[in-house]
Order: C-alpha cells, then sequence, then structure tokens
C-alpha cells in the first residue's frame, strides 16, 4: 500500500518554501519509490478546512529549487480562530480532520512559523501524524537556531540600507528604514549590522527617543552629516513599554501615528532640525528567489522531513541546532517565540561597533 504524504505551507510565504518542498518530495521518491504519492494540501490550512488537494505528479517537483514563494498557495489562517466556530458554521478542527481522512494521508507535513506550528501541534494533540518545518524571516521560531528565509531576508534588507547610504549622504539625510519584525529583532539586528547602520531599534529594547537624537547629534557633531537607521516594524519606547498591547495602540491612535518609523521620523526631525525620511521595503523583504544557504538549509530540512516519515516519527518540528538538523516535540516548541536575548552576541558586537541600541 502506497504512503500518502500531505504537504502544506501556511502563513506569509518566504524565499525556500519550494525548495523545501522539493527537497521533500525527492527524498521521499529516493525512500519509497513508486510506493509514495505526495498530496498537495492548497492555500494553507484554509485548504485543509475546505478539502482543496491533489495528487502530485513527480514532475511538479522539478525546477523550483530557485523559485520564489510557494506553488502550493498560502494564507493566514490564524491559530486563535481554529476553535471558534463562525458564521459560516464550520468547525475548523474537525473539518481537517476530515479532510486527512477523506485524503487518507499517513501524515501531513506543515511549513510554516509559529501560528502555523501551534495549529500543527493542535492537529498532533487531535491524533494526526504532524511533522512541521520552520519558515520565516524573523527567525523567531523556538527551538531552531535558524529558519529557512531568514537569510534571503537579510541578504535583501541588507541590500537596501546599502542603497539608502548613497542617498542619505548626498542630501545629508537621517534615513529611517523599517524592516520586518514585529516582535523579534533578528531580521532588523543582523541587517543592520551587515549594512553598517548607525542606530538599530529592535521591538526587545525599548527605546529613548531622547538617546536616539543625541546619538545623531554626535555623528553630526564629529563630522558625519548623516545617520541611518534600521528599524524593526514592531518597536517601542521606554513610556509604552509599560503598557498593554491595546493601550500603545489607544496612546498612538490619539497621537495620529501609523506606524513607530513614522512617529521616530518626526520625532528626530522635531527634535534635531535635521532632515528625516522614511524607507519602506515592506513584502519584497519576503520575495523572490531564496539565496545559496536557503536553499541549502531548506533542501537540509525537506529531506529530514522524509527521513523523519520513513520512521513514522511525528508530533516533531524539523529543527537546526549547532549546525545539526534535528527535531523537537511540537508540544515543547509550539506557542514559543525566540527573541533576541540581552546576552545575543549581536547585540555585544553592535555596541562594540559604538551602533545605539536606542
Amino acid at each position: 500500500m502506497k504512503k500518502r504524504v500531505g504537504i502544506l505551507t501556511s502563513g506569509g510565504d518566504c524565499p525556500g518554501l519550494n525548495a523545501t518542498i522539493r527537497g521533500a518530495a525527492k527524498a521521499l521518491y529516493q525512500r519509497f519509490g513508486d510506493d509514495v504519492e505526495i498530496i498537495g494540501i492548497s492555500n494553507g490550512y484554509a485548504g485543509l478546512i475546505s478539502g482543496e488537494w491533489r495528487v502530485m505528479e513527480s514532475h511538479e517537483f522539478s525546477g523550483i529549487l530557485t523559485v520564489g514563494g510557494t506553488i502550493l498557495g498560502t494564507k493566514r489562517t490564524p491559530f486563535k480562530m481554529m476553535k471558534v466556530v463562525e458564521e459560516d458554521q464550520i468547525d475548523k478542527v474537525a473539518a481537517m480532520k476530515k479532510t486527512y481522512k477523506e485524503a487518507k494521508l499517513d501524515c501531513l507535513l506543515c511549513l510554516g512559523g509559529n501560528g502555523t506550528h501551534k495549529t500543527a501541534n493542535l492537529l498532533s494533540e487531535e491524533g494526526l501524524n504532524i511533522i512541521g518545518l520552520p519558515k520565516t524571516i524573523d527567525n523567531d521560531i523556538y527551538g531552531t537556531d535558524v529558519t529557512f528565509g531568514f537569510h534571503t531576508a537579510v541578504d535583501i534588507a541588507t541590500e537596501v540600507i546599502d542603497r539608502i547610504h548613497t542617498t542619505a549622504s548626498s542630501h545629508r539625510r537621517c534615513m529611517v528604514i523599517e524592516l520586518m519584525g514585529n516582535k523579534a529583532g533578528w531580521l532588523t539586528l543582523y541587517s543592520g549590522i551587515a549594512g553598517g547602520a548607525d542606530i538599530i531599534l529592535i521591538p526587545e529594547l525599548p527605546y529613548n527617543i531622547e538617546n536616539v537624537c543625541a546619538a545623531i547629534q554626535k555623528r553630526n557633531d564629529q563630522g558625519k552629516t548623516f545617520s541611518i537607521l534600521a528599524v524593526a516594524e514592531g518597536v517601542y519606547d521606554v513610556t509604552e513599554a509599560g503598557m498593554k498591547k491595546k493601550e500603545r495602540a489607544a496612546r498612538r491612535a490619539e497621537r495620529g501615528e501609523v506606524t513607530a518609523t513614522n512617529r521616530i521620523a518626526r520625532q528626530i526631525q522635531q527634535m534635531t532640525g535635521f532632515e528625516t525620511r522614511v524607507c519602506v521595503p515592506g513584502h519584497m523583504q519576503r520575495g523572490g528567489s531564496p539565496s545559496a544557504y536557503d536553499r541549502v538549509l531548506a533542501t537540509e530540512f525537506g529531506t529530514h522531513a522524509a527521513k523523519l516519515v520513513e520512521a513514522d516519527h511525528y508530533g516533531v518540528a524539523v529543527a537546526m541546532k549547532n549546525n545539526i538538523v534535528t527535531e523537537n516535540p511540537l508540544k515543547d516548541i509550539a506557542g514559543k517565540t525566540k527573541l533576541v536575548p540581552e546576552t545575543c552576541d549581536m547585540l555585544t558586537v553592535a555596541r562594540r561597533m559604538g551602533v545605539s541600541l536606542g
């Protein structure tokens, strides 16, 4: 009887999804030959809920190593809504289990970030054979040193910072570059260091705008006529640090502040008099072909997932620990976020270089 392996990609897209799908598929064909069928689930958990699946052909996994995005399609389906029956009266968990059974799956590979892994753990607890694979440009999945998509995003964000340097120096401006990272600052920290940012602000370290302006003024006093700020989208200042999320949002709404970066730029210009601009590369950080590093990492993760399928080892998420590809129990990592710790070596590197962290 053929092994039927389902694959879905959920949440935001990122470089390396197709490379991971390819790695898993090719390794499964090598291990099982004609005794395996790969079932593609369209549009993540939404497709699993609505029953959008099909048997894929081996040729579909060729030529996708370098392709960005995902051939399966993806969609955000918040974990907090998984057990909520909405107006459509659909029991989402029951619907996913039904599709799993109707597709005659022996197991399901779930490629995604934190939310994806929480739902993967939920399905595992419901008795399904689940394997998680960690993708996110935020690099914030607990239990793994790195996620595929992260290094490509660092490369892209670094190039943005590199290019902003020329216009900042030409016009003698402060440039505030808003990078992705709502809760974790890994992307901003790494690309900020790689791109030579003068100030790096991340969510884990609430900033003081007076310190930020003092750092800019110090550079100006030294004859440096421009400053580059790498700022994670989820940053907040020391006052907001003591507030709850809703309180912070209300405070910003009262002040007409759309984003933290716009506020920071406005405050810098008001407090220092230096012309300041905001640059938002946005979804470009998630798009395009994966880097060579991410192609290799994605292939490692995908082939390891195939190994786990062969061993019937489920309820786990693939991970990289100390340069060794391994796995963690889903129950141990789901719902946890890997934040930048105060002891992070890269923070020490930034401080040694004289980079202000706010």
